[in-house]
């Protein structure tokens, strides 16, 4: 190894050398001996009063945190910095460690060096606050987070910024608290913080997903009104909001406004309007927008966007139409998956194709996807009214000696109501 062979000769490595060395092999994985080279200049560097330049360990720490080893940089933090001061920290070192707590979730653990961080002389900036902050909004305990806002506020030497506000208004309205999100939102304004586009989004989307249509509009009228540029999150909250009220026309005005700014849609915009569409038997504008999406090179669009489609068409006895919408869903490399073949094997019983439902039963199998109680008892039952007991007999008798014998835990006799929705809404 280089790195011996420089110590055996008397050599040992600078600052960015080091750094390189430490960043290379703890980005192999080989974390063990990452720290046992930090430890050997660490005490090199003491025999020489000198210190190893927080820039290389804290480069370790966070190629720690990327990789998701939260409990190595911890050990290592608290071991060989807070413990045994191989290192001195500062404000970056904290703030390492306490993101990847808070990313982990360990919010308290983070509080707990948040704590002590005065102690070696690093004072918390507005870095760590809105660590903290999105750490308690991401596990619901946002009354903590504005109580820590007001600490920022109070700060003399730096003030709450766009991130600090926009993370607890999200925290508010993930919890469908929008009375206090807007509360927030404009006590930012007084305060001369200036709210970005996605200030804006979170509480439309807030809005719209608590019903409050009306609230979600006048809150995106504002936001046009002050010179900011809606994007597809803005206009897919919308129109999530619109279709969950049943307000399609409103929906389908978005729209046109989303294609009239040039902005293109998502694979969720696209899921929303096909679903509403296909709720109100509008399958011709459904299949138009599947047309659309086929066009679109960048998307690949998951089975929840075509089954409602294929549901719609056979709910109105069009299984052909929804075969075909099944084949251009695998060209587009959409595999299909349980609720996709369900769907499909239920139109086809229904209009008493029953031998090619069993085929596509079969293939079901083949290909590895496991059907539900649903599936399976809605097959046999179609099979029994067909009068074709011994093929439903034989269904129903792998079904329950396969290697998932739960699939008719509930008794074939409740078996029924093939025409209930097969779709949920997105």
């Amino acid at each position: 190894m280089v790195y011996e062979s420089m110590k055996f000769d008397g050599f040992w490595p600078n600052t960015s050398l080091l750094d390189l060395l430490v960043s290379a092999v703890a980005k192999a994985g080989m974390f063990r001996v990452a720290e046992e080279i930090l430890i050997a200049e660490a005490e090199f560097c003491v025999e020489k009063e000198k210190r190893v330049s927080s820039f290389v360990y804290n480069n370790y720490l966070s190629i720690l945190v990327r990789k998701n080893c939260i409990n190595e940089a911890v050990v290592f933090f608290r071991g060989h910095i807070l413990r045994l001061r191989s290192f001195d920290p500062d404000n970056c070192s904290f703030n390492i460690v306490v993101q990847g707590l808070c990313r982990a979730s360990k919010v308290e653990k983070a509080f707990e060096l948040f704590d002590v961080m005065r102690d070696f002389d690093c004072y918390p900036d507005l870095v760590t606050y809105n660590t903290l902050i999105n750490g308690l909004c991401s596990v619901g305990r946002v009354d903590r987070a504005e109580e820590l806002l007001r600490e920022v506020e109070l700060q003399s030497g730096f003030s709450p910024n766009v991130v600090t506000y926009t993370t607890l208004i999200s925290g508010y309205c993930k919890l469908g608290k929008l009375n206090r999100a807007v509360t927030i939102f404009d006590r930012m304004i007084d305060r001369g913080v200036r709210p970005n586009l996605f200030t804006f989004n979170a509480i439309i989307n807030g809005y719209g997903k608590k019903g409050e249509l009306a609230s979600a509009i006048k809150m995106y009228e504002r936001m046009v009104i002050g010179g900011y540029c809606p994007d597809v999150i803005t206009f897919t909250s919308l129109m999530d909001g619109c279709c969950r009220l049943g307000d399609l026309a409103q929906g389908v005005r978005f729209w046109d406004d989303m294609n009239d700014r040039k902005v293109p849609p998502n694979i969720f915009t696209f899921s929303i309007l096909i679903s509403a569409l296909c709720k109100v038997n509008r399958l011709n504008e459904a299949r138009d927008l599947l047309n659309q999406l086929k066009k679109r090179e960048d998307i690949v669009p998951g089975p929840f966007v075509y089954n409602p489609v294929i549901d719609g068409y056979c709910k109105v006895g069009n299984v052909d139409e929804a075969n075909v919408v099944a084949e251009e869903m695998e060209a587009k490399g959409c595999i299909h998956d349980k609720m996709t073949f369900t769907i499909l094997i239920l139109g086809l019983c229904m209009k008493g194709r029953v031998f090619e439902g069993i085929r596509l039963y079969e293939k079901m199998v083949s290909v590895g996807c496991v059907p539900d109680n649903i599936t399976v008892r809605s097959l046999i039952s179609c099979l029994r009214k067909a009068g074709m007991s011994r093929e439903a007999n034989e269904i129903e008798f792998k079904a329950l000696n396969s290697v998932h014998p739960g699939l008719l835990f509930e008794t074939t006799a409740a078996v029924g109501k093939v025409n209930e929705p097969m779709t949920k809404p997105v």
